[in-house]
């Protein structure tokens, strides 16, 4: 089973949709983020893939995580509710929701503009080099999961 193409106008739209549905009053069904929370830990993965934002893990970290965790987190089985959340993922703090929000979508957007091909063997901070598809996957299961956790 395929997921569907984030890097589709199409999806990355429907996707848009189900974030433009959230309020500031949304209510997680399981998980400890708040909804603004949730958006700022959606946002991280664009600024992984975007900007220099995060250091990468060390050898030997990076070593486990593409070892470990790397099928895991770019096959096309969903997530687990409550999985573990790796360190630069978690957001203890409040966040803007309007700002987090608007973040996610110009991300989102941004990857629909540069298109498929640019993620083709393109690094990741964690788990080396990946294809589009595992892009894809790893892009579109995250979002997926999270909204499903707050009910859109």
């Amino acid at each position: 089973m395929s997921l569907p193409n984030i890097f589709s106008k199409q999806v990355a739209d429907s996707v848009i949709e189900r974030i433009e549905k959230l309020t500031p009053s949304s209510q997680a069904k399981w998980g400890k983020m708040n909804v603004s929370q949730m958006l700022a830990h959606c946002n991280v993965t664009y600024e992984m893939a975007f900007e220099n934002k995060h250091p990468k893990p060390n050898f030997f970290l990076r070593f486990i995580l593409k070892s470990f965790i790397k099928a895991g987190v770019t096959n096309e089985i969903p997530y687990k509710h409550n999985s573990q959340t790796a360190p630069a993922f978690i957001i203890a703090d409040e966040r803007d929701f309007e700002r987090e929000k608007a973040r996610l979508v110009q991300y989102i957007n941004k990857t629909v503009e540069v298109g498929e091909a640019m993620f083709e063997g393109k690094e990741s901070n964690s788990f080396g080099t990946l294809s589009s598809r595992e892009w894809n996957n790893m892009f579109y299961k995250h979002l997926d999961h999270h909204l499903s956790q707050f009910g859109v």
